[in-house]
């Protein structure tokens, strides 16, 4: 039947307008009665309508939208006659408050009806899950009209039993949120009023208020949360307290030399998620050595999801107080304040290290333009060729770092916000940092537009803004001196050995451009004449003397290209001899006589030679 994505889905059509949605109802609820043939034919006597049965239910489930329908026709009735009085001079008083509480009244009325014929399942034919729909419906318009009649216990017992219902169904159901809008949104905010009402202390979650006031003598409705979700209705003693993380919430919040005492459950809890968020990204940090940026600051989405909790939670409560007339000089509202400024800043420090991780290593003060993905890596990995650069475009380079400008430009605002807050303006020393800090991010974003003039070949302004960059570093340098955790995730502050990196790489960049620029004045003021040697380098022409001056614009080559080089040079052929290595005189010696040897025994036995007439030579 889906009674609650029913409620949900025609009250998400109106926009919030309860006037709106009452016509809408009006025109729905005539529909359902055309079909159902039920509806008073034009111009006749109205005749009073017989209650739904559960047969009929059975028969067609038309009927249980036409409940419904009833029902929140009533109710949004009620709320816009509240929204309409609500800025009367005298509030919502007398025959007015009496009208709206009759609205709801039939409206609860109603839905209780329903839950009556659906509980008769054996001839409603109704399920399990659409009882307990219609329970949790029906205690959310039975406490609606006790909330409007101040009746506090009664009506924190009927939105008690929404609560467990719509818990338990948001961890069986796959439509879990639908059931978790509506207990941020309407239930657990009138839990809170009812209980604030009854001199219950704020510290306690809304989570156990509900559970104690849960009427456990409805054997079904415990039966069957129970079966869904045992740890809704759970009763804990002060020994499984502990396990459950009831106690172990943070009592305390510490803002540089003052400790307060957390007094808002809805505070304890967003706090105590924020530290444990803390404490996973630091591990993940610490654990993995070399990752992707982009995934790294995705792993940031936790805690600062986590702050933005404890951001609107610190100001929910300080709206209550304010509702309540309570004076700026109580406690209550001195401890709000330095608690809205502790999660604000902490939520602000992380927004800036999320930037700083995405500006790459140093927090971008490397030129390296290329920003490999991790399927460029494993593709990379597998051609082998790691090492080999990657050649972006110049309109790539200059997207590149403009994409950097911009993470400086929120990190430059989100300090300006920081300084805004309450009691900072107060803190000298803190205030010192955040205009060091500062200092330190405008200094990378001047560097950022230094290069991208750089390698549009304004060279001038890219020194006018490398000279002012280093200007800023170097001012900020004796603030920041404070050390930071090793392999801790990075934040609002900035570490001394960043600062010195940026510093020792803004000299050495002032003092290049210093001499690009002095050469490109030298060649404006003295153009070169001619070239005798317009291909090669100054570099290679050392041995000779330039008569016709220096051509500085071809001093060396540049990107360097590998020259070729023969694999086997002829002088080392030559050389090999006339020069004795170690064991090569032994072998030529063997080798000779080899061949001596071997000469000798080839050489043929001389032929006798003839002699003179009388025996002797001639």
């Amino acid at each position: 039947m889906d009674i609650t994505k029913f409620v949900v889905s025609g009250r998400a059509q109106a926009f919030g307008d309860n006037a709106v949605y009452r016509g809408q109802l009006s025109r729905r609820l005539l529909k359902s009665r055309k079909t159902l043939g039920i509806a008073t034919r034009n111009r006749g006597k109205y005749q009073k309508k017989d209650e739904v049965t559960a047969e009929q239910i059975r028969e067609n489930p038309e009927y249980v939208r036409l409940l419904l329908l009833t029902s929140e026709r009533a109710w949004a009735h009620a709320m816009s006659m509240r929204t309409a009085h609500m800025a009367d001079a005298k509030g919502i008083a007398g025959r007015t408050r009496s009208h709206i509480i009759s609205r709801i009244e039939k409206a609860a009325h109603t839905a209780e009806h329903l839950v009556s014929i659906l509980s008769d399942s054996e001839d409603s034919g109704a399920k399990s899950t659409d009882i307990l729909e219609a329970f949790a419906y029906a205690g959310m318009m039975r406490g609606a009209a006790n909330f409007e009649k101040q009746s506090w216990e009664k009506c924190l017992k009927n939105y008690s039993v929404s609560h467990a219902i719509y818990s338990a169904l948001k961890t069986s159901s796959a439509d879990g949120e639908t059931y978790k809008d509506l207990l941020s949104e309407i239930i657990d905010p009138s839990i809170q009023f009812a209980a604030y009402q009854l001199k219950t202390p704020r510290t306690v979650p809304v989570h156990i208020i509900a559970r104690k006031a849960f009427p456990t003598s409805n054997s079904f409705l415990v039966d069957e949360i129970n079966e869904r979700d045992p740890s809704v209705l759970r009763q804990e003693d002060a020994e499984s307290k502990q396990e459950a993380g009831v106690e172990d919430v943070p009592k305390t919040l510490a803002w540089r030399s003052r400790e307060v005492r957390i007094e808002d459950a809805a505070i304890a809890l967003a706090w105590k998620a924020t530290l444990a968020a803390k404490e996973a990204l630091t591990s993940k940090v610490a654990s993995s050595g070399s990752i992707v940026p982009k995934e790294l600051a995705g792993a940031y989405d936790d805690i600062l999801t986590a702050t933005q909790d404890a951001v609107d939670a610190t100001k929910q409560a300080l709206d209550e107080l304010r509702g309540e007339n309570v004076p700026q000089t109580d406690p209550r509202m001195q401890s709000l304040q330095i608690t809205r400024t502790a999660v604000n800043f902490e939520m602000i420090s992380w927004r800036v290290g999320r930037n700083r991780v995405l500006t790459g290593p140093h927090d971008g003060a490397l030129e390296d333009y290329a920003e490999l993905s991790k399927r460029e890596l494993k593709k990379r990995a597998k051609a082998k060729d790691e090492n080999k650069p990657r050649e972006m475009k110049l309109k790539q380079k200059l997207n590149k770092l403009k994409e950097r400008v911009a993470l400086y430009d929120g990190a430059l605002q989100n300090l300006e916000e920081a300084k805004a807050l309450p009691g900072v303006p107060a803190d000298e020393e803190l205030t010192q940092r955040l205009e060091a800090t500062e200092k330190y991010f405008t200094a990378l974003k001047a560097l950022s537009i230094a290069r991208s003039h750089a390698l549009t070949g304004n060279r001038r302004n890219a020194l006018a803004l490398l000279a002012h960059a280093h200007t800023l570093v170097q001012t900020s340098t004796p603030i920041l001196t404070s050390p930071t955790t090793p392999n801790s995730p990075l934040n609002i502050q900035v570490s001394p050995t960043d600062l010195s990196f940026l510093e020792s790489l803004l000299d050495g960049q002032v003092q290049r451009f210093r001499a690009l620029v002095h050469i490109e004045k030298k060649l404006e003021e003295n153009p070169p004449k001619s070239r005798v040697h317009p291909s090669v380098p100054l570099i290679d022409r050392l041995h000779e003397w330039p008569a016709e001056g220096v051509d500085l614009e071809n001093l060396v080559e540049w990107p360097p290209k590998l020259p070729l080089i023969p694999g086997k040079p002829i002088f080392l052929d030559v050389a090999w001899n006339y020069i004795d290595y170690p064991g090569r005189r032994t072998e030529e010696v063997e080798e000779k006589k080899e061949e001596e040897e071997k000469g000798e025994a080839a050489k043929p036995a001389p032929a006798p030679q003839k002699r003179g007439w009388f025996g002797f030579g001639r």
